[in-house]
């Protein structure tokens, strides 16, 4: 019987696969009921609202939860495929058959010479610990595009470019894919598809960019890092509100322009270290491209201003890359993104009453699950800066000869 090389019978992944795999539809399908909010409404009710409106071919113009770049359309509109089946039952379907071609491809990739399963292992327990949240949101389908990327970058760094420009039309953050990028053909790839299907976009359908000016009166979403503020100011009088705004639970009221402000200084201070990065960065291997991406995306995730659950599934997807490479530095972050995963599908949905709420266990799982994050994050920051960017050695002066003894040494 192979292996993985890890000591697991390779048949595992696939076992272990199809079970959870099977709980997660079923508590989509309401076979069995899920604690908390249901999150399935998005699809039955949101999705498929705009799987109405883009049939007729246009995007959603008075629709402020239309929060997307204009290829994410696709996505919405993929269950058309399966017109035998209601609208959310295919969206399910679509999205199972997506995590399992990612499952193939880490599978096949992995048994590489030089590679490893971990990746594969990593996306098999990391997806299912989000609960019903990852099928009931199109990620996984951006995900596994962005997993492709990188996948293809070292060896075809056009179809990594081109692969990374869809994502991003998808749903933007894959656009970061490319920090590491050292190929010119990658940029070029990422641009000329850009260019080519934002031209089809703009042409073909009406409103493909309202989505940039839908998101400028967003408060602070309530799982957010920045929300913990308010958490805590909640019990010392603080007069704001919960509400659902924009499509998510959000804090609306006294100084929260002020902290939302904050988190995006936050992020511009994370994109200019990245930038620094990027400059002084020399050493190059090949686990560097799927390194650079995971904290990239890291570090965005855990200083945006909305932290949703189903972002942590962009983590777990570029976790799994960054272990197919049996070089990489990001194994402790990997583990502690695991388990924020595992505390995200606690305070969302089993306990959201209480994060809304504000009560002591919303506020001891939001204060865990953000400072997993806060603390991978620095961790994979401080692991990529170590491990491609030289140490400055200062200046020495040339050395000279020792004087021999009873000598005296001669001044110029």
């Amino acid at each position: 019987m192979k292996t993985t090389g890890t000591g697991r019978p390779l048949v595992w992944l696939p076992v272990l696969w199809c079970l959870t795999r099977l709980v997660l539809l079923l508590f989509v399908l309401k076979v069995y009921v899920f604690p908390g909010p249901d999150v399935t409404s998005d699809v039955q009710v949101i999705y498929q609202g705009w799987f109405n409106v883009l049939s007729t071919g246009t995007f959603p113009l008075n629709d402020v939860t239309w929060q997307y770049p204009p290829a994410a359309a696709l996505a919405i509109l993929s269950p058309g495929l399966l017109p035998f089946l209601d609208y959310a039952t295919a969206f399910y379907v679509l999205v199972c058959v997506t995590d399992l071609a990612v499952l193939a491809l880490m599978t096949y990739a992995g048994r590489r010479p030089g590679r490893s399963l971990r990746g594969a292992w990593v996306w098999v327990i990391g997806v299912p610990l989000l609960g019903p949240t990852v099928y009931a949101r199109y990620d996984v389908m951006v995900t596994a595009v962005a997993m492709a990327a990188l996948l293809a970058g070292a060896r075809h760094p056009k179809a990594m470019g081109a692969l990374a420009a869809f994502g991003a039309l998808l749903k933007v953050w894959p656009a970061m894919l490319l920090l590491a990028a050292r190929r010119r053909s990658a940029w070029v790839s990422a641009l000329v598809t850009g260019l080519v299907v934002t031209g089809v976009f703009a042409l073909a359908m009406p409103g493909a960019f309202a989505f940039l000016t839908f998101q400028r009166d967003r408060g602070t979403e309530v799982e957010s890092l920045g929300a913990l503020v308010f958490h805590v100011a909640r019990h010392f009088g603080w007069q704001g509100e919960v509400k659902l705004n924009y499509g998510s639970i959000e804090f609306l009221g006294p100084y929260v322009s002020e902290v939302s402000t904050g988190a995006l200084f936050l992020t511009g201070a994370a994109f200019g270290w990245l930038v620094l990065w990027r400059l002084l960065a020399r050493r190059f291997e090949e686990h560097t491209l799927a390194d650079a991406a995971f904290v990239a995306v890291l570090m965005f995730t855990t200083t945006s201003r909305v932290i949703s659950p189903q972002y942590m599934v962009w983590l777990v997807g570029l976790a799994a890359v960054c272990l197919y490479f049996p070089g990489s530095r990001m194994r402790l972050p990997v583990a502690l993104v695991l388990v924020a995963c595992f505390v995200t599908v606690l305070e969302f949905p089993y306990y959201f009453a209480n994060v809304v709420a504000s009560d002591g266990l919303g506020l001891t799982l939001l204060f865990l699950r953000n400072g997993l994050l806060v603390v991978a994050a620095l961790l994979a920051a401080r692991a990529l800066w170590k491990a491609t960017v030289p140490r400055t050695v200062p200046a020495r002066l040339p050395s000279q000869p020792a004087a021999r003894a009873g000598e005296t040494p001669v001044s110029s």
